[in-house]
């Protein structure tokens, strides 16, 4: 997946610029526990990383940067479910989003990606990508859907993953409430429902 800042070209794998990395990516996340986005500073960052505050604008930049490409990485956390159903996976992918943003630290992450998007065009760019890239992903499990049975042909996958993830932003940064297992739930039942009655079906060209 395109991140905001990728290591430059030649370094090796596993050597001292992945492991710079690491410590650094470890160090944002948390120093999100410690305090939040508001908190966030680069040199705090570098005190707690034990990394060079130098190295962190060479290779970063600003925060914006570092905070895209630990949402990035942690995203990888959240698995494709793929139970036989299309109603099992809905709701075991609503549950681990939920378990994902259920660590105060990811929702500081999240919090704290949209802010940087809101300023930094580099980073809005990056949030896109990310969210485009995971809706393509998850996507299949509608696509699977489709070939078994399940939903109408044309189901638009992109709409109905966006439409499960809806319910999760709006609690985390509109109305500002814990996520919860009742949330999970009530998001994959609402869109299985919606699915299955063709709500997001791609609509055909009218004819001429």
């Amino acid at each position: 997946m395109t991140t905001a800042h990728p290591a430059p070209r030649g370094t090796r794998p596993g050597g001292r610029t992945a492991r710079t990395r690491e410590a650094v990516l470890a160090a944002v996340f948390e120093e999100l526990g410690d305090g939040g986005y508001p908190a966030l500073s680069m040199e705090k960052i570098a005190q707690r990383s034990g990394i060079h505050l130098a190295t962190l604008y060479r290779r970063w930049r600003c925060m914006e940067g570092l905070v895209c490409e630990v949402l990035i990485g942690r995203s990888a956390a959240v698995p494709l479910p793929d139970t036989g159903t299309l109603p099992g996976d809905l709701r075991a992918l609503a549950h681990a989003i939920g378990a994902f943003y259920g660590d105060p630290r990811m929702r500081s992450l999240i919090e704290a990606v949209v802010a940087a998007a809101a300023r930094d065009p580099e980073s809005a760019t990056v949030l896109r990508s990310f969210f485009e890239d995971r809706l393509r992903t998850t996507g299949r499990l509608v696509d699977r859907a489709v070939a078994r049975g399940e939903l109408p042909a044309g189901t638009d996958a992109a709409e109905v993953l966006a439409a499960l993830g809806a319910p999760f932003y709006y609690r985390i940064l509109i109305a500002r409430r814990p996520v919860d297992r009742a949330l999970a739930e009530s998001a994959a039942t609402a869109v299985w429902a919606a699915a299955r009655a063709g709500a997001y079906t791609r609509a055909r060209p009218a004819d001429d």
